[in-house]
């Protein structure tokens, strides 16, 4: 009760410093731009961040030039995310001497310090620096910012806190994402989220459940249960013998998704990240049984071979995976699978290589997203011998993408002539008389129809198939609406 009682009072300061920077922007008209990397709980993070900057008198823009304050919410995970955000500084120096244009860093990539040394000596002008734990003292730091003329360094090294009632703006009106978790107990030696994101934290199932409702009450009509490995949830909890309140019944992921499945409102239910070692009969079950949990089910693979995934700390085999597999397609009507795959990890031969095509083979995954293996400073990876030549690397991928395009094809066929429930997001990014929406398995599908129908799930039937979408044409019955 102690540690609820400082999280809220933390809040409570926070609001306070957001009263205090909403009377500083009084009449001036601010504006902001805010650049995600990254993940969904990246992107997550950024509808905090934008809703607090809201609640401070900020707008959004996405002119460069009429910036009063520019927020890059970083990830550490790809090399190349380095590269962008120095670009970008590089970029803002002029717009900081023209105008004053406060600079804040904040995510990931915040929680390395050979990044942090960097930005301080070849970025000096940077206003505000965060990092993962600390977030939600963004207002504070910003009002400090202002007031004080220098610059912030809002950084904690340890596991923080969950902080809730944080305001938010959301991205979407028809489809949210919820954090039900966060940190990383795996340690995948390819993988520098732990050492970032902290070790595995739940949310209390209260809080998790009252989100939802209140965006189902919104008019959401999808929801998406955020976290580094979900199907964890509450497990360092039990067995650190820590207690929350009891409510609706959910003392696990399982749970859970029992409980959200019963809120009315929601249509579909989905999740990412699962790990393989931890996906229990009882995860297996409520997918099966939950009428509004998407079928679709994203199961990082990383690699098909044992010794590679050994080395990679992932704690399962290929044999393991595979009879997984098996067992969620027996006991889930309409299974379809994404995973990840990683490429080129050191000391991957090409005959370990050819074990991952052959599970892809045998699998047949709905979608696949492919990485060429990338070196992070801290992981044990990087400081692995036998590196691959990104020339091996390269040729790899396109091997592993040739035949996950040719499988495309080929699953696409089975939609032909079918009926698929859509929910229709919006118009087409690539013509604006068509509309646009995903069905149970995450195919984007295009059509013809009124615009009144966004927000709503609709019936199509499949007419084509065109590589990376689908082409429908509406069918009568249409679901209750909006």
């Amino acid at each position: 009760m102690e540690n609820k009682s400082k999280t809220r009072k933390e809040i409570e300061k926070q609001k306070e410093y957001i009263k205090k920077v909403k009377e500083i922007n009084k009449d001036k008209n601010q504006k902001y731009s805010i650049l995600t990397m990254g993940c969904q709980l990246n992107e997550n993070d950024s509808e905090k961040i934008c809703g607090m900057l809201e609640e401070m008198g900020y707008t959004k823009t996405e002119s460069q030039n009429e910036v009063d304050l520019a927020i890059f919410n970083t990830c550490c995970v790809r090399e190349n995310a380095e590269d962008k955000l120095f670009g970008k500084l590089g970029e803002l120096k002029r717009l900081k001497e023209q105008k004053g244009t406060i600079i804040a860093i904040g995510g990931c990539m915040m929680q390395e310090k050979h990044i942090t040394d960097k930005i301080k000596q070849s970025y000096p002008y940077t206003d505000i620096i965060f990092g993962t734990h600390t977030l939600h003292k963004l207002p504070e730091d910003l009002y400090k910012a202002l007031k004080e003329k220098k610059r912030q360094e809002d950084i904690l090294d340890i596991d923080g806190k969950i902080y809730e009632d944080l305001p938010i703006k959301r991205d979407s009106n028809i489809k949210a994402s919820v954090t039900i978790m966060n940190g990383c107990n795996n340690f995948c030696s390819y993988c520098i989220v732990p050492y970032v994101r902290g070790r595995e934290r739940s949310r209390e199932p209260k809080a998790i459940i009252e989100e939802v409702r209140e965006i189902a009450k919104q008019g959401y009509k999808e929801v998406t249960l955020l976290g580094q490995n979900v199907n964890s949830y509450l497990r360092v909890e039990r067995e650190k013998g820590i207690e929350f309140e009891q409510y609706e019944g959910v003392n696990s992921f399982a749970t859970l998704l029992r409980a959200i499945n019963k809120i009315e409102g929601i249509e579909r239910i989905r999740f990412v990240s699962p790990h393989p070692k931890d996906f229990t009969d009882d995860v297996i079950e409520a997918i099966a049984d939950c009428d509004k949990v998407c079928k679709l089910v994203h199961l990082p693979l990383q690699s098909g071979n044992t010794k590679v995934l050994k080395e990679m700390n992932r704690k399962y085999t290929k044999e393991q995976y595979l009879n997984l597999v098996e067992k969620m397609k027996e006991k889930i009507s309409n299974l379809t699978l994404s995973t990840d795959i990683i490429v080129g990890f050191p000391e991957e031969t090409d005959e370990e290589f050819e074990d991952t095509l052959d599970v892809v083979e045998k699998v047949k995954f709905e979608q696949v997203y492919m990485f060429i293996y990338s070196r992070r400073v801290g992981t044990p990876g990087d400081r692995m011998e036998n590196q691959i030549p990104e020339e091996i690397k390269h040729k790899r991928f396109d091997k592993l993408k040739a035949l996950v395009e040719s499988q495309i094809k080929e699953n696409n066929q089975k939609y032909l002539g079918t009926i698929q429930k859509v929910l229709v997001e919006g118009t087409s990014k690539n013509n604006e008389h068509m509309l646009t929406g995903r069905t149970d398995s995450n195919k984007v599908v295009i059509f013809e129809g009124d615009k009144s129908l966004i927000g709503n799930m609709v019936e199509l039937e499949i007419v084509s198939e065109h590589m990376w979408y689908l082409k429908g044409e509406t069918v009568p019955t249409v679901s209750k609406e909006r």
